[in-house]
C-alpha cells in the first residue's frame, strides 16, 4: 500500500556558543555481556561486541552457560557416565576456549565466565554482579538463538533483561555486516562500528518515549540519520476523525522533541500492512545499520504491544543488527 512520509524540521536549542543543546543523556556502555556457545552464529556477533567495547572503552564480559540439557545431548544420554564427570570435562573445555579467545583481546578489558544451570538465570546473575549495560547475541534465525539459546530462553532474555539486547542475525549483510575475525593470529582486528542510518519502530506503547530516547542517543552518538516508523495493521478506522494517520504522525513528532539535538532532519513514516514485513522493508530500503524496537516484558499479555512473533520475525530476518529494549 501507499507509504506516507513526513520530514520534520527540528528547531534545536542553542547554548551561549551557538551550538545545539540536547537534554538527552550521552550514550554510555561501561560493561557489555557477550553470550556465546562457540558456534559460527556466536562468532558472527563477536565483532560487534568488541567494536562497541572499543568505541566506549567498555569491559567485555564473555559468558558460556553449561545447561544439563545440553550436557545430556552431548553424551547422547549415556547413563553410565556420571553428570559430575561430564560437567567437569565440559567446564574445562569451555574455560579453555574462553581463555584462547580472550588471549586475543589485547588492550581490551575483559572477564570470562563459565556458569552451570539455566541460561537466563545464569546470565541474570552476571548482569547483576557486573552492572551490564548491553547484551550482544547471535541468532541463526530459526526457532531460537543458536545452540546456547534453545526454546523459550531467547524470549526470556529479551523480555526479562533490564538492559538493551543487540542481536546479530544470519541475514545481516552489506554495510551493516562487520568482517568476521580470522582464526589465525593473536590479536583480533579492531573493527569500526559505523552507524549511519537507524530505523526506530514504535507501536506507541507506554515505554515508547524511553525507547525513542535510546534511538535518539544512538543517532546523536554516531551522527546518524533517524527514521521513525509506525505500521497501521488495522485499516477499518482510516475514515474516522481524528484520523489514525494524522494521530500517528502527531505521536511520532512527539517522540522526537524539538531539542533532541539530531544532526539530520528525522524522517517519520506511517505504513500499512504486516508490522514485521514493513519494518524490514523500510530498513532494507534505507540500508539501515540498526533497527531499534521494543519487546514486551514477561508480565505483559495482549494490549497494544508489538506481538512477540513480530519482534522475533524482525530479529531473525533483518539485514542489520537489531537493538531490542524491554517495554
Amino acid at each position: 500500500m501507499a507509504l506516507i512520509e513526513a520530514n520534520v524540521e527540528i528547531q534545536q536549542g542553542k547554548n551561549a556558543a551557538g551550538r545545539a543543546t540536547c537534554k538527552f543523556s550521552a550514550l554510555a556502555v561501561r560493561n557489555l555481556l557477550f553470550a556465546t556457545d562457540f558456534s559460527a552464529t556466536s562468532d558472527a556477533a563477536l565483532p560487534y561486541a568488541t567494536a562497541i567495547c572499543r568505541r566506549f572503552g567498555a569491559t567485555l564480559h564473555t559468558a558460556h552457560v553449561l545447561s544439563e540439557a545440553n550436557l545430556l545431548l552431548l553424551t547422547g544420554g549415556v547413563d553410565y557416565v556420571s553428570m559430575g564427570t561430564i560437567y567437569e570435562d565440559a567446564q574445562a573445555e569451555a574455560k579453555e576456549k574462553l581463555d584462547q579467545l580472550s588471549a586475543r583481546f589485547e588492550g581490551l578489558p575483559h572477564r570470562n565466565y563459565v556458569r552451570h544451570g539455566q541460561v537466563w538465570k545464569s546470565l541474570q546473575a552476571i548482569i547483576a554482579e557486573s552492572g551490564i549495560d548491553l547484551i550482544v547475541l547471535g541468532t541463526h534465525g530459526r526457532g531460537g538463538f543458536g545452540k546456547l539459546l534453545l526454546g523459550s530462553v531467547a524470549e526470556d532474555i529479551l523480555r526479562h533483561a533490564s538492559c538493551p539486547v543487540l542481536t546479530v542475525g544470519p541475514k545481516v549483510c552489506g554495510r551493516a555486516k562487520l568482517p568476521a575475525f580470522q582464526n589465525e593470529g593473536r590479536e583480533l582486528a579492531p573493527p569500526e562500528l559505523e552507524v549511519r542510518q537507524i530505523v526506530l519502530a514504535t507501536n506507541f506503547a507506554p515505554a515508547a518515549p524511553r525507547i525513542a530516547n535510546e534511538a535518539i542517543a544512538l543517532a546523536t552518538e554516531f551522527g546518524a540519520r533517524l527514521t521513525a516508523i509506525h505500521v497501521l495493521e488495522d485499516y477499518t478506522q482510516l475514515a474516522s476523525r481524528p484520523g489514525p494517520i494524522e494521530e500517528s504522525v502527531r505521536k511520532l513528532q512527539e517522540l522526537v522533541p524539538s531539542d533532541s539535538g539530531l544532526q539530520y532532519l528525522p524522517e517519520l513514516v506511517i505504513d500499512f500492512g504486516s508490522a514485521a514485513e514493513r519494518i524490514l522493508k523500510i530498513a532494507s530500503d534505507r540500508e539501515a545499520d540498526m533497527i531499534v524496537l521494543g519487546a514486551r516484558p514477561a508480565s505483559e499479555v495482549g494490549g497494544s504491544h508489538v506481538p512477540w512473533t513480530s519482534a522475533h520475525h524482525v530479529i531473525a530476518k533483518a539485514h542489520c543488527p537489531v537493538l531490542t529494549i524491554r517495554e
